[in-house]
């Protein structure tokens, strides 16, 4: 029954490829460059040479959930300056959060690194991760997003398509600097799936978390990249909210809600860029446990019972994005 189920799940390459391809089509609207590498490769450039822009990072974000959620922008009154808030959902948090938008994929060659994300993870599948899912994709095309403020090298385009066992000519690699206006939504559009990762670092059993939204507000950008990082980081740590959707026992629920929120960390109440620097730019040496929305609410279906834990901080979140 158990293997059943797997094969009943969805394709995300197949449910992005119409994303992507729309994304393409409309180019010029949401003001991104298309080119090829030299490989073959499809790039389009959603911040580096091209100016992009938020609408086309709330799609980058849609094709990183693997076309299984949807990314809003709207005004909201949680914070009395920063209106703009992003809300993500899905059809199947799990599979969308950590099966395709989490960036878990290091991609390195010569002094070129970055973190891969979106639906081509779920082809190559060499993260453990994806034996505790029990997915795996297939697909003969791929996309995947990088968080990078220059062109990839080409050897490492045409390894990630072998990779992910696909023609050079049908990878598509989307390119979203820290620092521009489309990289800064896909980014904070991840507040849904920082909480599904802490949960997974719990140990709370991924199948039983059933549905959840998320929401944080919306920065400014910043010029330099760890001033970027920052914000894109604070607008979570300091002014998300999420709330899950678990079955189980409700005193399970209740220890999962007081243990997500960032303020379980021993980290929490500075700038993510004075963490940054006070760990002399060494982001592996920073606690782990912070990288989670400042609130969660886990509601119980067996009961109906929902339990809020952390608490928002507009004051740091002033600091950081002015």
């Amino acid at each position: 029954m158990g293997e059943q189920l797997r094969n009943l799940r969805p394709s995300v390459s197949n449910l992005t490829r119409p994303l992507v391809e729309d994304l393409v089509e409309n180019a010029a609207v949401l003001r991104l460059g298309i080119s090829r590498s030299p490989c073959g490769a499809r790039i389009i450039d959603a911040g580096i040479n091209a100016r992009g822009g938020m609408e086309a990072g709330r799609r980058i974000a849609e094709i990183c959930l693997g076309g299984l959620g949807s990314v809003n922008i709207a005004s909201g009154a949680r914070f009395s300056r920063w209106m703009s808030m992003i809300t993500v959902t899905t059809a199947d948090p799990v599979l969308a959060c950590l099966g395709s938008q989490y960036a878990g994929w290091s991609l390195s060659e010569g002094d070129f690194f970055a973190l891969g994300s979106g639906p081509a993870r779920a082809l190559w599948a060499k993260e453990t991760l994806f034996q505790e899912l029990g997915y795996r994709d297939a697909a003969d095309h791929a996309c995947l997003v990088l968080e990078v403020d220059r062109m990839p090298p080409d050897m490492l385009v045409a390894r990630v398509a072998q990779d992910c066992g696909v023609a050079p000519e049908q990878l598509t690699l989307i390119l979203t600097p820290t620092s521009s206006l489309a990289g800064t939504v896909q980014i904070v559009a991840r507040v849904l799936e920082v909480a599904l990762h802490k949960t997974h670092a719990l140990h709370f059993p991924l199948d039983r978390v059933v549905d959840g939204i998320g929401s944080s507000p919306l920065p400014p950008p910043a010029p330099d990249f760890v001033s970027a990082m920052g914000r894109t980081n604070d607008a979570t740590l300091y002014g998300g909210n999420v709330q899950l959707f678990v079955e189980g026992p409700e005193d399970e629920a209740e220890a999962l809600a007081e243990g997500l929120p960032s303020s379980s960390s021993r980290d929490h109440g500075r700038t993510f860029a004075e963490i940054f620097t006070a760990y002399k730019g060494d982001f592996y040496a920073m606690d782990p446990m912070l990288f989670s929305p400042a609130r969660v609410t886990v509601t119980a279906l067996q009961t109906g019972r929902s339990f809020t834990f952390g608490a928002f901080h507009e004051d740091i979140l002033e600091r950081s994005f002015a």
